[in-house]
């Protein structure tokens, strides 16, 4: 049996690495993104699903509403997939549109934390400079600032 290795399963793979598991959501956010955005259904997560077309709708308003229907089908799989099991469990019966929603508002309040948080230690480590030079750098964690502080030539 021959291995799919279309770019739309390498490019999933990042999802499959970090699972959404309460902690991370801007990073899996981020990356969902990435990934619907190369499968050219991005516009799930930002747009509700419409209303079913009339019997007498045109076939074009009948084709746009199955193709809308059938990408948050598929959406919303990607995101349960990528989730622990509890998320799933709380998340099963929603659409993806729905579904991100929810998690913005469930998870907002702990991104507002952390960048709380990261302002909190960035003054901290400018309380301990002194007369010392200070560098701040960001290394693979912007949330996690490390602070690096040179001594003053003169001394």
């Amino acid at each position: 049996m021959a291995t799919n290795t279309t770019p739309t399963s390498s490019v999933r793979s990042i999802l499959e690495k970090d699972k959404l598991n309460g902690t991370n959501f801007l990073d899996w956010c981020r990356k969902l993104r990435i990934v619907l955005r190369q499968e050219r259904k991005e516009y799930i997560l930002d747009q509700p699903l419409p209303e079913e077309p009339a019997p007498a709708a045109t076939r074009a308003q009948r084709d746009a509403y199955t193709k809308h229907l059938n990408d948050s089908t598929d959406v919303t799989c990607i995101m349960l997939g990528c989730m622990e099991n509890e998320l799933q469990k709380q998340m099963m019966e929603l659409d993806a549109n729905t579904m991100i929603t929810d998690l913005m508002e469930m998870f907002q309040e702990r991104a507002r934390i952390e960048r709380f948080n990261t302002i909190k230690d960035l003054l901290s480590c400018n309380d301990q400079i002194g007369d010392q030079i200070f560098l701040m750098g960001f290394q693979s964690n912007p949330a996690a600032p490390t602070c690096f502080h040179l001594q003053d030539q003169d001394q």
